[in-house]
Formats: C-alpha cells, sequence, structure tokens
C-alpha cells in the first residue's frame, strides 16, 4: 500500500514519525482489573429492555467479558499503525509548548487543498480512519487531490494535554491548530472540518484565522434564532422535538463533565468498567446502528491507556462562561468565508438548515436519511464524498 507520507516541498517543520506502542505491563495491568472488578447488581433501571436510564447491566457484563476474553489490543495497535502518524512541538503565540499528534494522508499533487479533520468527544482521531481507509483505495499519492490532517485534539490520545497552571479552552485549541497547519507548509489556505466539538474548532478557524478559507461541520447544535428566515419542514419539526428530548433526558452527562469534571475524570481513571459504561453508552445511543463491540472497545481501550479521559473535559466547561469559544450561537464566530453542513438523520442535536444558515455564509447543505453523531465512523463515504463536492464548489486556487 502507498503510504502517502511524503511531505508537501514547503513544509516549514517535519514532523516526527510516530509509531503506537503499549508496553505489555500496561495490557496485562488492565487484564487484571477487568478479572477483579466488580459488576453494579441488578436494579430496576439497569435491567430495562429499552435502556432509558443508561448503559444496560446485560450489555455492560458482555462487554467486559468481551474485552478479557475476546479482544487483542495488538491487532488494533497494528491497524492503527497502519496509516502515517506524525508528532510536531507547536508553540501558537502567546502559549507553551505543545507535542501534538496526528495522522495524515499527503499528496503529492502541487495543487492538493490541505484539509484538517477534527473529532470530538468522546471519540479520537480513530474516528476518522476509515475515511484514510476510503482515501487510500480509492487514489494514490500522486492522484489524491487532498492532504488530509487528522489531529488529535489538546488531551486526548498522545497530543500534550491543557496546561496545570492556567484555564484552557478551544480558542487555544484552535490557535494550536492553525500553528500546525502553518508550519505544514499550509498558512496560505486549508479547508477545516469537524463534528461535535471538533464543529467549535472549526467554526473559530475560520472566523478567526486568515489561513483557514472555508469550514465545512457535521454538528451545529444551537438553540432557535431570533427572527430566523428560511422554511421549517415537517422534518426539521421533528428534529427539532428530538433535539429537546436529547436535551431533556440525554444531556446529563454533559453537566457533570461541565461542572464535575475533576471528580468524575478520578472516578473514571481508576476503573476500566466504569469507563466502558461511560463512553459504551455514548456510542450505542448517539449512533444510527451501533458500532461492533470491538470498535467500541478500542476507543475505551484507547483513553484507558494513554489515561486521557479526565483531560478531556475541559470543553464541556465553555457553555457556562461568558465567552463560550465557538458556540454556534455566539454571533462573534459567525463565518463569513464558504461554509457547509451535513445533516446526518440520527444526530442527537439536529437543527434546521434555516438556523445553520443563522451561523455563516451557508453555501452548501446536505441531508442524509442514514448516519448518526460519529459520521465519520459511521459512514465515511458518504462524510468524504459531502466534503469533497463542498470544497470543489468553493476552493479558489
Amino acid at each position: 500500500m502507498a503510504t502517502f507520507a511524503t511531505f508537501p516541498a514547503n513544509t516549514l517543520i517535519d514532523p516526527v514519525p510516530f509509531k503506537l506502542g503499549i508496553h505489555d505491563t500496561a495490557i496485562e495491568e488492565l487484564q487484571t482489573l477487568l478479572k477483579i472488578t466488580k459488576l453494579a447488581k441488578p436494579t430496576y433501571e439497569n435491567t430495562t429492555k429499552d435502556a432509558n436510564y443508561g448503559v444496560s447491566r446485560d450489555w455492560l457484563e458482555e462487554a467486559v467479558r468481551f474485552w478479557r476474553e475476546d479482544f487483542d489490543w495488538r491487532k488494533h495497535e497494528k491497524e492503527i499503525n497502519a496509516y502515517p502518524q506524525y508528532t510536531m512541538l507547536l508553540a501558537a503565540p502567546g502559549q507553551k509548548s505543545y507535542r501534538i499528534h496526528f495522522a495524515a494522508l499527503f499528496s503529492q499533487k502541487r495543487d492538493a487543498v490541505p484539509i484538517i479533520m477534527f473529532h470530538g468527544w468522546p471519540g479520537s482521531f480513530l474516528e476518522f480512519l476509515p475515511v484514510l481507509t476510503h482515501l487510500q483505495k480509492e487514489y494514490t499519492p500522486e492522484t489524491l487531490p487532498h492532504h488530509v490532517i487528522v489531529p488529535s485534539l489538546p488531551g486526548f490520545a498522545f497530543s500534550d494535554p491543557p496546561p496545570l497552571e492556567c484555564d484552557f479552552n478551544l480558542g487555544n485549541v484552535a490557535a494550536i491548530m492553525d500553528q500546525l497547519m502553518v508550519n505544514l507548509g499550509f498558512g496560505d489556505g486549508y479547508v477545516a472540518q469537524g463534528g461535535d466539538l471538533g464543529s467549535k474548532v472549526a467554526r473559530i478557524l475560520g472566523s478567526r484565522y486568515q489561513g483557514c478559507k472555508a469550514v465545512h461541520v457535521n454538528y451545529c447544535y444551537l438553540p432557535e434564532p431570533e427572527n430566523v428566515k428560511g422554511e421549517i419542514s415537517e422534518v426539521d419539526r421533528r428534529d427539532i422535538a428530538r433535539a429537546q428530548n436529547f436535551k431533556e433526558t440525554g444531556s446529563g452527562y454533559a453537566l457533570e463533565q461541565a461542572t464535575r469534571p475533576a471528580t468524575l475524570g478520578i472516578v473514571l481513571s481508576s476503573s476500566p468498567l466504569a469507563l466502558l459504561a461511560w463512553v459504551g453508552e455514548k456510542f450505542l445511543e448517539w449512533s444510527d446502528e451501533s458500532p461492533s463491540l470491538d470498535t467500541i472497545i478500542e476507543a475505551v481501550a484507547l483513553y484507558w491507556f494513554t489515561d486521557t479521559i479526565s483531560s478531556s473535559f475541559y470543553n464541556y466547561r465553555q457553555p457556562y462562561v461568558s465567552e463560550n469559544a465557538g458556540g454556534h450561537a455566539n454571533k462573534e464566530y459567525y463565518i463569513k468565508k464558504p461554509f457547509g453542513y451535513s445533516s446526518f438523520a440520527m444526530e442527537i442535536t439536529p437543527v434546521p438548515k434555516a438556523w445553520v444558515a443563522e451561523t455563516g455564509e451557508l453555501v452548501f447543505y446536505r441531508r442524509h436519511d442514514k448516519g448518526g453523531h460519529f459520521a465519520a465512523l459511521e459512514k465515511p463515504e458518504v462524510l468524504w464524498n459531502d466534503l469533497k463536492d463542498f470544497i470543489e464548489q468553493v476552493w479558489v486556487a
């Protein structure tokens, strides 16, 4: 398979190749914890068949058994290492230096359009590996029309965590990510794409950074704007009702992560079963079709081995402060550049096209009948085709 690992000629700082390798002792320790961890007794709430009160005891019992007996981390590690990965030490203006991890496919085409794609929570760069697989199958390094950069956000996976001595928010993240693109030689122009909190990072880049020329997102939750223009269809009304239901019955995790991240981080970092329940619930409930146990546990294992669940919560405090950096309803982050939005049917907080259009110069909109919150993982080819079509429509070399 072609490596897609030749850096562009105008790269300012060469990235350092990265290879994942979890130590045997960490894997052995995890196995011990999985064997001795206590599973909660049956209750009315954890035995209901519709799982209205969270992850079910039966699912968790089987998931732990699978993790202990059938899951092969070394197999996943080998598969992850098949993708070109790097780290780079970045010093964004006014910040300390951060070592940032990223996967990437570099094109050898002189006119290739650079794209940076951002994951959300409880995701990671793993979400986008199916997209990279699709591109590796469809193109060679000589024909790939894009450079595709997939970073681990600060505090996730193998990127440095936020600092201990001061606050840190998505505004800081955006500055670091713009510096990454500048160092890779893409400072003159790139496209930002994201879902979940990654959509907020993309929004900040599009509204505040000259190098970001266009923004595409697959998540854009906001309250109904005042004096909104545009048609609200019957499908839109159902989406609005579903988003309201999620806010009322499914968003307790966000309030906990925003208001008690210290306590929650300590709890989840002490038990792989607790971490599996907290993160696994989101993959089950937020996906259109539930991912396999293998996929879910790979995501959870990455958090466990990198000890990053506690450092992944910082962005949830933002809606409770005045700035709310990158908030889709925050008019300070209106996108005055080409803006695209892909709507997937089972997104947890879907909003009408008319609402999205209030947040930027919306020139591309496409709605899909399948797919959920983890679009890059669930529908990689569909998401990529939307992004490709958007770029073809708006990019001016």
